[in-house]
């Protein structure tokens, strides 16, 4: 009925999102690729479950194939949840915008925060099949720690681990991060909905 339900374009150009997907999709059988690097969908969403669907949608019905776009961000308690959907542009680069966020940040005591992470599948004609959201909650650190991760994997602290997610191995920020929590839940629903369904 639906073939091919286990191939995905991701709608997004960000490398470090596709790795991220590969890795938690790949050994459940999912293929994973990239869009074209000139479908660039604008988003206009107040949110980022809007924004996902925005891209998902809009690159479905381009490519005529089933699609999965990410929105996610950094919502920081004390800076009125900013940058939010903003996220990725907050700044020329990662460490730029590292920077504006730490100086942001540099007079508060209140360094909470969380990741946000919104996930929609659109079928081939564009239309919705599933959305999940998943969050982390930490708190910003005055610094950079760790290398790996990007955005701002190096200043986003969680207490738990003792660990920033540039620090964590991949299997743990699977497990901790808001796009591993949200993944999981795409992947039970997935399941619960195509569980009859033949390869």
């Amino acid at each position: 009925m639906y073939p091919n339900h286990k191939r995905l374009v991701l709608a997004s150009g960000n490398p470090g999102k596709l790795k991220e997907l590969q890795n938690y999709l790949g050994p459940t059988g999912w293929r994973v690729e990239a869009k074209p690097t000139n479908l660039e969908p604008e988003e206009t969403g107040a949110t980022f479950a809007e924004n996902a669907r925005i891209k998902a949608q809009a690159v479905a019905a381009f490519l005529g194939k089933l699609t999965l776009a990410d929105d996610s961000g950094l919502e920081v308690r004390s800076l009125e949840s900013r940058p939010g959907v903003h996220s990725a542009r907050y700044g020329p680069n990662d460490q730029g915008r590292i920077n504006r966020l730490l100086a942001e940040l540099e007079n508060q005591t209140d360094r909470s925060a969380r990741f946000v992470c919104a996930l929609c599948i659109a079928g081939p004609d564009g239309s919705i099949w599933l959305e999940t959201e998943g969050i982390c909650e930490g708190e910003i650190l005055t610094g950079p720690r760790g290398t790996g991760g990007f955005g701002y994997d190096p200043v986003f602290y969680l207490s738990e681990l003792d660990k920033t997610f540039a620090q964590l191995s991949p299997q743990e920020k699977l497990q901790y991060s808001h796009r591993g929590k949200a993944l999981s839940a795409l992947k039970e629903q997935w399941e619960l909905l195509f569980r009859s369904t033949p390869e």
